[in-house]
């Protein structure tokens, strides 16, 4: 499913599985991740309170970040492509991968980023199909 954010679709794997499988398919699409935040974690130890496993993975693709930041340094805002990966009360994991076209829409010179987006967006649509089979 797409809406203006970005991608989601439920896999029905652990959690743990999930974010391994993610991760996978992220390096295969040429992205690497910057950081990993445990929010149930955080939001334990910062304000003490219960919430469901959720893990927020910061994935970048050097080449598409290049280029995205050379066409409007502002995106900076938006980069790492954060992807989450968040255990549903079935077992089942939820994933939602953010919309590279967002940038578009946000960006002081749209027409230079056009290209750069498209890429990313496949790239992605290829991991979201991925995790739809697995």
């Amino acid at each position: 499913m797409l809406n203006s954010l970005g991608f989601e679709v439920t896999v029905s794997k652990s959690l743990d599985e999930t974010i391994d499988l993610v991760t996978s398919l992220l390096k295969s699409e040429g992205f690497g991740i910057l950081t990993r935040i445990d929010v149930r974690a955080t939001l334990k130890e910062k304000i003490g309170v219960d919430f469901r496993p959720y893990i927020i993975l910061g994935a970048c693709n050097p080449p598409l970040a290049h280029s995205a930041l050379e066409a409007d340094a502002w995106l900076g805002l938006l980069l790492p492509c954060n992807v989450t990966v968040e255990q549903s009360a079935d077992q089942t994991s939820i994933v939602r991968i953010a919309n590279p076209g967002m940038m578009v829409e946000f960006a002081q010179s749209p027409e230079k980023l056009t290209e750069v987006a498209q890429a990313a967006t496949g790239k992605l649509q290829r991991i979201v199909k991925a995790l739809e089979m697995a």
